[in-house]
């Protein structure tokens, strides 16, 4: 399969200025939070775990947005679910937990976003925008609308991942004005997560038809592809494009169907690994608490 992906260049595989863009991030990160962070009203350097998450969270987006799996995510779908999950359910979280808390109290505390993330973040506003955007944005329609012009595939991708971050935020951060929930209804919640963006998963897993023109033969694949494929390289390529199976040892169907799978047991890994860190965070915190019975004994 990397043979025949040549084809496409090293811009379409590698796509530099999107590594650009990372880099750029990435210094900017340092220099807010490290060297010029008192011009910012900063206080604390991260720690070295916070730099750990951050950068591992800029090598992952550019891994999945900008390294051969962004070209392979229009070709398979298996390859796009693998991008979905670590585009909208870990890379968050890496950068979450990563960024200091002093900027999020400074979006929190701003007086026009600081409203809107306060609501969004309100756990059921929360949790059915970032589901519900998400079930929509795979119905077949919306989908291969997405794949149909670059701009409309990063205004849809870059929505989601607002959606994603606003998700997380009720979970990670511990300011009092969106952590409202006890640990047990943040299990709850982890677990509504889980549940709500099983339907999506479903329809491509149970589907016994190919459901997304985008990767079937015809002119709504090489329109998806010329997404991340200059225009002028996939003009000037010399053999006959006739479909997605040219490049994926899977049938189209089996192709989405283990997309779908791919998906859900991502999904299950990242939400329980967040479930079992509340889950003894909690425990943790009620071992340390004081028995009074214990107490009144003495």
């Amino acid at each position: 399969m990397w043979l025949e992906l040549q084809i496409f260049g090293f811009r379409a595989l590698w796509s530099p200025y999107f590594f650009l863009f990372c880099v750029v991030l990435g210094v900017a990160y340092y220099l807010i939070t490290g060297p010029y962070r008192h011009k910012f009203g900063g206080t604390d350097k991260p720690t070295i775990k916070q730099h750990i998450l951050v950068y591992t969270g800029l090598f992952l987006l550019y891994l999945v947005k900008g390294a051969p799996i962004d070209l392979l995510s229009h070709i398979m779908l298996t390859a796009h679910m693998t991008q979905m999950a670590i585009f909208l359910l870990l890379f968050p979280i890496l950068i979450i937990k990563g960024v200091p808390l002093w900027i999020w109290e400074k979006l929190l505390n701003n007086r026009i976003l600081g409203p809107i993330i306060k609501l969004l973040t309100k756990p059921l506003i929360s949790l059915l925008l970032f589901n519900g955007l998400f079930s929509v944005y795979h119905i077949p329609v919306v989908f291969d609308f997405s794949k149909s012009a670059p701009i409309w595939h990063f205004v849809i991708h870059t929505v989601l991942l607002i959606a994603a971050f606003i998700v997380f935020m009720p979970l990670l951060l511990p300011f009092k004005e969106i952590n409202t929930m006890t640990p047990l209804m943040k299990i709850g919640y982890i677990f509504a997560n889980g549940v709500l963006i099983t339907p999506a998963c479903v329809l491509i897993i149970f589907s016994d038809v190919p459901v997304y023109s985008a990767y079937l033969e015809d002119g709504a694949w090489l329109q998806a592809l010329a997404i991340c494929v200059p225009n002028d390289v996939l003009s000037g390529i010399s053999v006959t494009l006739s479909g997605p199976e040219m490049f994926s040892p899977l049938s189209t169907l089996i192709d989405q169907q283990l997309g779908g799978i791919i998906m859900k047991v991502l999904q299950e890994i990242i939400y329980m690994t967040l479930l079992i860190r509340v889950f003894f965070g909690w425990f943790t915190k009620k071992s340390m608490e004081v028995d009074p019975i214990t107490v009144d004994a003495r």
